[in-house]
């Protein structure tokens, strides 16, 4: 074999990344869509009702669209004004308007718990 093919195939193999990771898969390259990413997580939604004149701020804040700040304002105006009479009293408090209201409505409720 001639000798200018061989250094340059040793040159190659020295500079070539290994093409195969210890576990015999293709190891990902820098910048491409293979490399690793940190895992998927999912944020898990309850479907319940929620009652906005029982409910804790965690439990508001299961709705669709509404952080814990803004369910911290659901629980203050709750405490300064009494109880919500009708859902769409939420659109009251800072933070919940007509669209974010139209999101959550189907999950809201004011009933009564006492029997």
């Amino acid at each position: 074999m001639n000798r200018s093919v061989i250094t340059l195939v040793a040159a190659l193999m020295f500079l070539s990344p290994p093409l195969l990771a210890q576990n015999g898969a293709p190891k990902p390259q820098a910048g491409s869509s293979r490399a690793s990413k940190p895992p998927v997580t999912a944020t898990v939604v309850s479907t319940e009702v929620v009652n906005l004149n029982s409910a804790t701020a965690a439990q508001i804040a299961s709705l669709p669209g509404i952080g814990p700040k803004t369910a911290d304002l659901v629980v203050q105006y709750r405490t300064k004004n009494g109880p919500f009479k009708k859902i769409e009293e939420i659109m009251n408090v800072r933070g919940i308007g007509e669209k974010s209201f139209l999101k959550i409505k189907d999950r809201l409720t004011v009933a009564d718990t006492k029997k």
